[in-house]
């Protein structure tokens, strides 16, 4: 059973992981979260939107994040207990995003982190952006 210990975290730590986006991934997350909206399948539809093309949807956007904080920073066992997230600009099949985290502050009495987020896009745009806390849990 796990157990509230942690590794000591300092405010102004940060954590990165990157991935490419593909189509499949489309696929892949309309299977889980059956989101068919046709921005992310049907090319001319999409044309007819202010992104000009297919996207994927948010869901792939923020995963990202869920790996950095369950396997970076603040590490395995951590969990989000809420996030606040502004969705910026598109990601389309080819990007590369990385997910960012940032301690902002890291609570002694409990193994509750909060946390600044990020996506960006390979180009560096901001697609992203916003906090997080985060309980981590410990495997004892």
């Amino acid at each position: 059973m796990a157990t509230e210990t942690r590794t000591p975290l300092t405010v102004g730590q940060v954590a990165e992981l990157s991935r490419e986006v593909t189509s499949d991934d489309i696929v892949k997350f309309t299977d889980i979260s059956g989101d068919r909206n046709p921005v992310h399948y049907d090319e001319a539809a999409a044309k007819s939107t202010k992104f000009g093309e297919i996207v994927v949807q948010g869901g792939i956007t923020s995963a990202i994040l869920n790996a950095v904080v369950a396997e970076e920073l603040p590490g395995p066992g951590t969990v989000f207990l809420n996030v606040n997230w502004d969705f910026k600009a598109p990601v389309r099949p080819g990007d590369t995003i990385t997910g960012r985290v940032e301690v902002l502050e890291a609570r002694e009495d409990k193994p509750v982190t909060k946390i600044k987020t990020q996506v960006l896009r390979d180009d560096g745009t901001v697609v992203l952006d916003g906090t997080a806390v985060c309980f981590t849990m410990s495997f004892d």
